[in-house]
């Protein structure tokens, strides 16, 4: 596994790399936000109550702050927490009704996972060679 990101790396370039796994970051973090807001709000019914929004929001806005200043640390932190999305997903695939949803939460999930941690690695490895 080592010798085939190295083997990537040397083909495309550090650079090339980090602003691809970041537009993943980007693109999959806004879209599972997006997924979570609106699962959250078909939930609820007549009676609208923030706590449960707020529950599964801010895991992710948390992250905003790492993922703007562009730290690998924080990146890798957050592609942990992606797995906690992605066992929801998972979850609610099971659910009479909600496969689609919990299909594509799961799906954005793992995008999120991917580009975290590829970001983590090009990123830290491009820090080291400046």
């Amino acid at each position: 596994m080592r010798q085939w990101l190295e083997d990537i790396e040397a083909r495309h370039g550090l650079d090339k790399l980090t602003l691809k796994s970041r537009q993943l970051v980007l693109i999959s973090s806004a879209i599972l936000l997006v997924l979570v807001i609106y699962r959250s709000f078909l939930v609820q019914g007549d009676e609208f109550n923030w706590r449960p929004v707020v529950a599964f929001v801010l895991p992710l806005v948390l992250f905003l702050p790492s993922i703007i200043g562009r730290r690998a640390r924080g990146h890798a932190w957050l592609a942990f927490v992606s797995l906690l999305y992605f066992t929801q997903g998972v979850m609610l695939a099971s659910v009479p009704g909600q496969s689609f949803r919990g299909i594509s939460e799961a799906i954005v999930s793992l995008a999120l996972f991917a580009g975290c941690m590829g970001y983590a690695r090009f990123r830290s490895r491009q820090l080291r060679q400046k």
